[in-house]
């Protein structure tokens, strides 16, 4: 993870953010999102309490002094405080106010079951707000194919082949910027590194294949920082999952598209759609290929079909006709 962040965590913080790496197997990118959190909420805890000066904007308040005595002392009322001000200060979705209290409840589950250094949980009657079902954004095949005909510039193969593998593995953003050149073989089997470091193996397909190889042929070489990182930025480091987020977004753009929240993310429902809809991709199947460890996440692919069969429906001539008495 980023080991900046890492060094400026409380002890305590820091403890728990060692187990939930190597005990429980977390990726990076969660760590770091826990540690967000967690900092957060303490540094709304501090500022709610009056510990610090009025004049200190929330999000420069230093949480160094959170140690186990004021992480016991929260209260349960605090956290629902502190809630409501994600929400109505900070507008945070319910999507991202459930991952918020998740943090906080493995952070007090940590120190209460599993290191017994506190006796009180007070996110024991907690409950997560609840998420509104939605459907995931995605292209449309005929988008898909402007997106990647939108491609130019100085690294137009690097581009492109960051927006094949997206749009034909449904690849996550920090997977795609995790790949190592070591990790395609002669076969072209690509081994991916998903959520709490699961691997799976893709085999990429003729459109990835030719991809991968016009952007090998210009690839630097040359006074790179990580050598078998396979997409290299501007500056001859890997690409970070910010570079990935501009690079989609300026293509989105060339395509209409720039304003309307078509993420990297959403990448990776297009081509699960594509495949479901298009390609009769069992759900199973897709599943893998996605790295889902809950067939109920893939399942809300079948949920865009059965949406667009409802659309159809409804967009029959007849369909508000009336018998007339």
């Amino acid at each position: 993870m980023n080991q900046k962040l890492l060094r400026e965590a409380p002890p305590i913080i820091r403890e728990f953010l060692d187990y939930t790496a190597n005990i429980k197997g977390r990726s990076d990118l969660t760590i770091e999102e826990y540690y967000r959190d967690l900092r957060t909420f303490f540094r709304f805890i501090i500022k709610d309490r009056g510990l610090i000066k009025d004049n200190i904007e929330t999000d420069d308040i230093d949480i160094s002094c959170v140690d186990l005595e004021l992480a016991g002392s929260v209260t349960y009322s605090e956290i629902i405080l502190y809630l409501n001000y994600c929400k109505e200060e900070r507008r945070n979705n319910a999507a991202t106010r459930s991952r918020k209290t998740s943090s906080l409840k493995d952070f007090y589950n940590y120190l209460t079951v599993k290191t017994h250094r506190l006796q009180k949980d007070p996110t024991a009657e907690l409950e997560a707000p609840r998420k509104g079902k939605k459907l995931p954004k995605y292209l449309t095949l005929e988008e898909s194919l402007q997106l990647l005909e939108a491609v130019d510039g100085e690294f137009k193969e690097r581009d492109y082949c960051i927006l094949i593998f997206f749009l034909n593995c449904g690849m996550r953003r920090s997977e795609l910027v995790g790949i190592d050149l070591s990790d395609i073989n002669s076969e072209y089997e690509l081994k991916l590194r998903g959520k709490g470091n699961k691997e799976r193996i893709l085999t990429l397909n003729p459109a990835c294949v030719n991809a991968l190889k016009e952007y090998l042929k210009v690839r630097p070489v040359n006074a790179i920082k990580d050598k078998n990182a396979l997409f290299i930025s501007r500056k001859n480091c890997r690409m970070t999952g910010r570079g990935v987020h501009h690079l989609v977004n300026h293509y989105m753009t060339k395509i209409g598209k720039g304003d309307q929240g078509y993420s990297p993310h959403k990448l990776r429902h297009t081509a699960a759609t594509l495949m479901y809809q298009k390609g009769g991709v069992d759900i199973r199947t897709l599943q893998a290929i996605l790295g889902h460890s809950n067939l109920g996440t893939t399942q809300i692919y079948t949920h865009v079909a059965d949406k667009q069969v409802e659309q159809a429906l409804n967009a029959n001539p007849l369909a508000k006709e009336k018998r007339k008495s």
